[in-house]
């Protein structure tokens, strides 16, 4: 059986791309296509097991390295170029453009689905609000373009897998199609337990503005006897670098060795962004510190209030400060919170995955 992968972009190893490397676990044989690959080496070893992506002609053009997403016009066109006509099975890894490609009634198309496209939907508003003319009509524009094609196109997967029940309810809102949920995987293995805890908090993202790091800068900023250390680079570096106070730390950019560390010392782990499923604080549940999360999203589903953690119910600073106050006042068992993350470990994940898709395979006469 020729199998193939589609996976929306290749630039960096982030929570999709972990998904990407358990089904390539699977299918080691698969091709894998793609819109662009600017994986560095070290990254492709990781992601891809040493493997390159079949690209879309936005890898060619010009400054696409640094500026591929100012081509999102050209994305369903490019997504629809990549031929993967000669495959029986095709698995498009997707949150943005990879489930537009095209199949036949001849193949079967598995679509695990990270989100329906953020800005094109959900975030629409918030990608418009602040743009200036002639700049906001054209990406509006955009957007409805994409949005059309989207909901045209969602007839070439023939079964969704959701990565979380807020997923699930989103894919059926915006495509009126059921799914399946399979929790992504997370290398519980790695984050081991520990115990003996240290008087600061921990974040850790990338610094862009949905992941609202400011925010939880912003609400320490009014507990100065409250140690944060902040973990992660982005656009939004140099604003919470000029905002933050000194009982704040921003430590930048570190290797998973070094963030294992400070999630296993750290006393609790603050995690403000809507997520759709939000791998990182799972990281932080297996060396056993509690979460301080928003109850909204896939965070909802994964922190367990009272047992592994609690939410918070807005993303204001008000609403933080007194989830920490609440957090303070409570007791927690670091091994019972460990135990909690186990779940979502990488063997459950991959075993989920192919039984579902040997399931959809021999429904449609297809083995492997």
């Amino acid at each position: 059986m020729k199998i193939a992968i589609v996976h929306d972009w290749l630039v960096t190893d982030a929570g999709a791309e972990k998904v990407l490397r358990a089904i390539l676990d699977l299918f080691p044989h698969a091709d894998i296509f793609s819109l662009v690959d600017f994986l560095s080496q070290e990254e492709r070893k990781v992601v891809l097991n040493g493997k390159f992506a079949q690209t879309s002609y936005i890898q060619k053009l010009p400054f696409a390295k640094k500026h591929f997403r100012n081509y999102l016009p050209l994305f369903p066109h490019a997504i629809e170029s990549l031929d993967v006509s000669s495959y029986n099975l095709v698995i498009s890894s997707s949150w943005a453009v990879a489930k537009g490609i095209k199949t036949t009634k001849n193949q079967l198309h598995i679509c695990y689905c990270y989100t329906p496209i953020r800005y094109a939907w959900d975030l629409y508003d918030e990608y418009t609000a602040n743009l200036k003319q002639p700049k906001k009509f054209l990406v509006q524009q955009t957007l409805k373009y994409i949005q059309k094609w989207d909901k045209t196109t969602t007839h070439r997967v023939d079964f969704f897998v959701a990565d979380s029940l807020f997923v699930q309810e989103r894919i059926k809102k915006t495509y009126n199609r059921e799914s399946r949920v399979i929790y992504p995987p997370v290398q519980t293995q790695k984050f081991t337990l520990c115990q003996e805890k240290d008087d600061f908090y921990l974040t850790a993202s990338r610094l862009v503005p949905y992941k609202k790091t400011k925010l939880i800068v912003e609400a320490f900023n009014e507990m100065p006897e409250k140690k944060l250390f902040v973990i992660g680079d982005g656009e939004e570096y140099e604003a919470i670098k000029n905002i933050a106070k000194e009982n704040i730390i921003l430590l930048g950019y570190r290797d998973k060795e070094t963030m294992i560390e400070y999630m296993q010392r750290a006393k609790a782990f603050l995690y403000a962004a809507i997520e759709d499923f939000g791998i990182v604080p799972i990281e932080a549940l297996a060396c056993g510190t509690p979460v301080i999360a928003l109850g909204i999203g896939g965070t909802a589903e994964t922190v367990q209030e009272g047992v592994n953690g609690i939410h918070f119910h807005e993303q204001t600073k008000e609403s933080i400060i007194e989830a920490i106050e609440r957090f303070e006042s409570m007791q927690w068992n670091h091994k019972k919170i460990s135990d909690s993350a186990s779940f979502y470990n990488e063997e459950r994940f991959k075993d989920e995955m192919k039984n579902f898709i040997s399931e959809k395979l021999i429904t449609n006469s297809h083995t492997f």
